[in-house]
């Protein structure tokens, strides 16, 4: 299946590129590598509030890094776009970076990045889709969101 056959089979609608909240750009290309800023989480259209280890559980973590990832593959789509392309262009997502706001004493960030790695597998499959990770545990993120990912691929 295609990448939009696979989005559309799992219900997801791209978001509209958020608008930079700071002094940055949503992407950069450089050659055929584009960087994807960092997504915070997204609840209902706001920022993604709390901190797991504390009020937020390891389940609602990974629905938080999923939302991240709808809005890097939104990010990721205008950047095809720029190019005269679309989600197909994508040779490989190459690298996903996560930060989860959460206590000293959580140590399962990993877990809660799975709901971002594993979104990106379903969409663009286990070649396409299969990328190098760091997860983080960090003391705060920008708004006081839970999650926050950037994103490295590769582009035909």
């Amino acid at each position: 299946m295609s990448v939009y056959a696979n989005l559309k089979s799992l219900a997801i609608e791209l978001p509209a590129v958020s608008a930079p909240a700071a002094a940055y750009v949503p992407f950069v290309q450089t050659g055929k590598l584009v960087f994807v800023s960092g997504n915070i989480a997204r609840k209902d259209g706001a920022a993604w509030v709390g901190q797991l280890g504390k009020n937020i559980s390891v389940e609602e973590g990974k629905l938080a890094a999923r939302s991240c990832a709808i809005q890097l593959m939104a990010a990721l789509q205008a950047a095809c776009a720029a190019n005269g392309g679309d989600l197909t262009s994508v040779k490989r997502i190459v690298k996903v970076m996560s930060l989860v706001n959460s206590t000293p004493e959580f140590t399962e960030q990993h877990i809660v990045t799975n709901g971002c790695s594993e979104l990106i597998g379903q969409v663009f499959g286990p070649v396409v889709g299969a990328h190098a990770r760091s997860a983080f545990g960090v003391a705060q993120i920008p708004m006081g969101a839970c999650v926050e990912i950037e994103l490295i691929a590769e582009l035909n």
